[in-house]
């Protein structure tokens, strides 16, 4: 039994039927590559997930919660693993072109995981044009986050067609028995007893960067980067429902590189100021281009060599202007390069552990309802803590294979939240980066047109940079 760290908790506690915290990914395999004598996809994959499981521990474990959420849940190994209740068979209709993929992966990401065993899903997609075939992922962000992903899928992939098989995997340890109430109360009482003294360094620890900060941007040469619940209202302000809309979008990574190295900036700067060009355009057309400019929350790894093996959600933030205002996009990208520094100095200043310290007091019984009001308030319509979240990790430079299938594609998926309802998440494969948008249906009804619109900005970019 493993008591939840205090963000993996946060995310457990947030989950309502429209707030849905799993992540996902959609990778593009192509089965002719399987060496000849090998099972059809479905079984191929299936086999690879039974003989790794081992391996995959977030595949293994169950959620039990505290009786009257008086502390933060615990995981489980489930003795009752049954992957026919995770792996399951999907297909497209004609054409089993993009759209009809991004369709498919709308209704897997509308959908909550069942609560009463592992929290994760894979459905093996065939019918893709060209004989192709999609493997759709996702799993509850309690369990696992980017860079915790990338290990994850490692152990599902191979780095040749014809790797050897894995062969029969290692009996699994006996399962303990589902801990009685009681004994996950006294557990959460002794858990509590470390409460006090912990919640008092915490706080005081929290003063004392606060002042910090303060005096960090009375500087006259500092740009304080902008705060939580200052972002202008969008039609991604808008109150969560229960289905999602998925855009799938690719890409040239040599096109960023060449952004990137023309101009000094990085990756994380060309991704974002990307992005806002899509949001600042899309926006404009629709009439709904705000007057100050959009902002994003981008998650930050603060894993160390420290990091125990089994953490999980080792994040801090950084809260980043979208300079939406600005319509050069090279004025654009140095304005957005700028503040992420901005932030970064401040983030630098909070320290690691901080999110997730502050995380760990909040316990589920007291944050729950008070989230909850928070939603019914319409707190995040009025006042957003920011407008979008976007994220990205590196991929492999090398083609993968899963059960002798190469890998053509691979788009991953972070969660939305009440007040923005849009999540950009990208990660490098080969010689392109994969893009997957996830908004609610509500809010982006036609997010189709705004991928369209991701290759258009990174190319006004290169031409405005090579003028």
């Amino acid at each position: 039994m493993k008591r939840l760290g205090g963000l993996d908790s946060l995310f457990v506690t947030l989950e309502s039927p429209t707030s849905l915290f799993h992540v996902g990914a959609v990778g593009v395999f192509d089965p002719s590559t399987a060496p000849p004598g090998s099972p059809p996809p479905f079984e191929g994959i299936r086999r690879v997930l039974e003989q790794r499981l081992h391996l995959l521990g977030p595949f293994r474990q169950r959620l039990v919660r505290v009786p009257g959420s008086l502390d933060h849940p615990r995981w489980i190994e489930d003795p009752d693993l049954d992957l026919d209740n995770h792996v399951l068979r999907g297909a497209l209709p004609a054409p089993g072109g993009p759209s009809e993929l991004a369709d498919y992966v709308s209704g897997v990401m509308s959908t909550p995981l069942a609560p009463d065993r592992p929290l994760w899903e894979i459905h093996i997609v065939e019918g893709l044009e060209g004989g192709l075939v999609a493997g759709v992922a996702k799993i509850h962000h309690a369990a696992i986050d980017g860079l915790s992903s990338v290990d994850l899928t490692a152990n599902l992939m191979d780095l040749k067609a014809d790797a050897p098989p894995a062969g029969d995997a290692p009996a699994r340890p006996e399962a303990e028995p589902e801990p009685s109430g009681l004994t996950l109360v006294r557990d959460s009482l002794l858990q509590l007893g470390k409460l006090v003294p912990s919640a008092a360094a915490t706080l005081g620890r929290g003063a004392l960067v606060a002042a910090r900060m303060g005096r960090r941007n009375r500087r006259p040469d500092a740009l304080a980067p902008p705060s939580l619940f200052h972002a202008p209202s969008t039609p991604f302000s808008a109150p969560l429902g229960s289905r999602r809309n998925v855009g799938l979008v690719h890409l040239d990574r040599d096109e960023i590189e060449e952004v990137r190295a023309a101009t000094g900036t990085t990756f994380n700067d060309v991704l974002l100021t990307i992005t806002g060009g899509v949001l600042r355009s899309y926006l404009r057309d629709h009439g709904a281009l705000p007057e100050r400019q959009l902002t994003a929350m981008v998650p930050v790894s603060v894993r160390d060599e420290g990091t125990p093996a089994d953490a999980v959600n080792r994040l801090s933030g950084l809260i980043v202007g979208l300079a939406t205002t600005i319509a050069d996009p090279v004025d654009r990208l140095s304005a957005v390069r700028d503040g992420f520094d901005q932030a970064k100095e401040q983030d630098a200043i909070l320290g690691p552990d901080m999110v997730g310290d502050l995380c760990k007091l909040a316990l589920p019984c007291v944050l729950g309802p008070a989230m909850g009001a928070f939603t019914r308030l319409g707190v995040t319509q009025r006042w957003p803590m920011f407008n979008v979240v976007v994220s990205s990790f590196p991929g492999s430079p090398v083609p993968l294979f899963c059960a002798g299938g190469r890998m053509e594609a691979y788009h991953p998926f972070g969660p939305v939240i009440n007040g923005a309802a849009l999540n950009v998440t990208a990660m490098s494969y080969l010689d392109r980066v994969g893009i997957g948008l996830l908004a609610c249906k509500k809010a982006a009804p036609d997010i189709g047109e705004m991928a369209d619109r991701f290759p258009d900005a990174l190319t006004e970019l290169l031409k405005a940079v090579a003028a």
